[in-house]
C-alpha cells in the first residue's frame, strides 16, 4: 500500500494512494460522517505542507496516519466546543446486500463505533491502527509518535476495554 519512495514523495501521488485509507481511518477515529470530507481535506493540506520534510526512514503510511490522528484530535476538540446541526445526509451508493445483511452490518458498525467512543483518543488511535487498519506495531508507534512499549501498553488497555464492552453488549442481548 505504501507509495514507492523514489526521491521525495509527491503530495498528489500520496493523495491518490491514501485518500480511501484516510477516509476509512477517519470514520474509525470517530469523525462524524458529515465532517469526514472537511477533516480529510485538512489532513491532505498538512500532508501537502509537510511532504518536503518527510524522512523516508519510516513508513509513509504511518506518517500519513500520524497526521490523520493529530488532525482528528484537533477536530474532535473543536467539535466538542461547537456543535453543528447537519442539514441532511449524503445519499449512499446502491448496496447489493439484502436488507437483513445491511441491517446486520449497520448494527455491527454502530456497536463498534459506540464501543470505540468509550475509549480515550490515545487508546482508540492505537486500537484502530493495529486491529482495524492492520498496521504493524512499529508503524503504530511511529504514527502516534510514542515509544513502542507505550503503543503495546495502550493496545493492551484498549483491548481490555473493548472486550469488556463486547461482553456487556452480549450479556444485554442474551438477557432480552
Amino acid at each position: 500500500m505504501d507509495v514507492p519512495l523514489t526521491g521525495s514523495p509527491d503530495a498528489e501521488a500520496i493523495f491518490r494512494e491514501y485518500a480511501p485509507y484516510v477516509h476509512r481511518v477517519l470514520r474509525h477515529l470517530g469523525v462524524a460522517s458529515e465532517d469526514i470530507d472537511d477533516v480529510m481535506q485538512d489532513v491532505f493540506i498538512v500532508v501537502h505542507r509537510k511532504v518536503a520534510d518527510f524522512e523516508p526512514r519510516g513508513s509513509l503510511r504511518a506518517w500519513v496516519h500520524g497526521i490523520a490522528i493529530r488532525v482528528t484530535s484537533r477536530h474532535r476538540r473543536r467539535r466538542s466546543r461547537v456543535r453543528e446541526t447537519a442539514k441532511g445526509d449524503a445519499l449512499d451508493a446502491i448496496d447489493p446486500r439484502t436488507p437483513a445483511e445491511t441491517l446486520d452490518a449497520q448494527d455491527a458498525r454502530r456497536i463498534l463505533a459506540g464501543i470505540l467512543d468509550q475509549l480515550d483518543d490515545d487508546k482508540r488511535a492505537v486500537f484502530v491502527l493495529y486491529e482495524l487498519e492492520e498496521l504493524s506495531m512499529q508503524e503504530v508507534a511511529e504514527a502516534a509518535e510514542i515509544p513502542l512499549q507505550t503503543a503495546y501498553s495502550r493496545l493492551r488497555a484498549a483491548r481490555e476495554l473493548v472486550y469488556e464492552a463486547v461482553r456487556r453488549h452480549q450479556a444485554r442481548e442474551n438477557f432480552r
